[in-house]
């Protein structure tokens, strides 16, 4: 018998230049795939704080969160429902610095391009095209629902 979970995982699309940040990944479950930097909240982070975190560690970019595209609810290849916040932002500071042992690649594209990647290229593919074409349209919502319910601290 397998376990399936739900996963809570947290993406950011960094913008710059008309283009946007895609890694390409080396686990297991994804490998050789393409994707936004994303991953997994951590137990008693705030969902902001992990969209921040995951960017940092898997490009080496500290980032400022713009805004927010949705929460997606998916099933994985992994056969767990997944739960994702997907989020925009814009580079702050940092230097692109892959990490190695979770990320092969890096490299910034058009949304144009995202659209026409081959569907065994892309990591969740239903997923990332709907992302990018909510950033075609520039459907892109603002962070005040997540400061205003998801305070780390039970704040309210």
């Amino acid at each position: 018998m397998t376990d399936n979970f739900i996963v809570l995982v947290v993406s950011v699309s960094i913008l710059k230049e008309n283009k946007v940040l895609m890694i390409k990944e080396k686990k297991p479950s994804a490998y050789n795939k393409w994707n936004f930097p994303s991953g997994r909240i951590e137990y008693m982070e705030t969902i902001l704080d992990a969209a921040c975190r995951e960017v940092k560690e898997e490009t080496g970019y500290q980032v400022r969160l713009t805004g927010t595209t949705g929460v997606y609810n998916f099933i994985s290849s992994t056969n767990n429902q997944v739960i994702l916040f997907h989020f925009t932002g814009e580079i702050i500071g940092g230097a692109l610095e892959l990490q190695e042992d979770e990320i092969i690649d890096a490299r910034w594209v058009t949304l144009d391009e995202i659209s026409n990647n081959h569907p065994s290229e892309l990591r969740d593919e239903s997923v990332i095209r709907q992302i990018a074409n909510r950033l075609l349209k520039q459907e892109i919502n603002s962070l005040d629902i997540f400061s205003e319910l998801f305070l780390g601290n039970g704040e309210s």
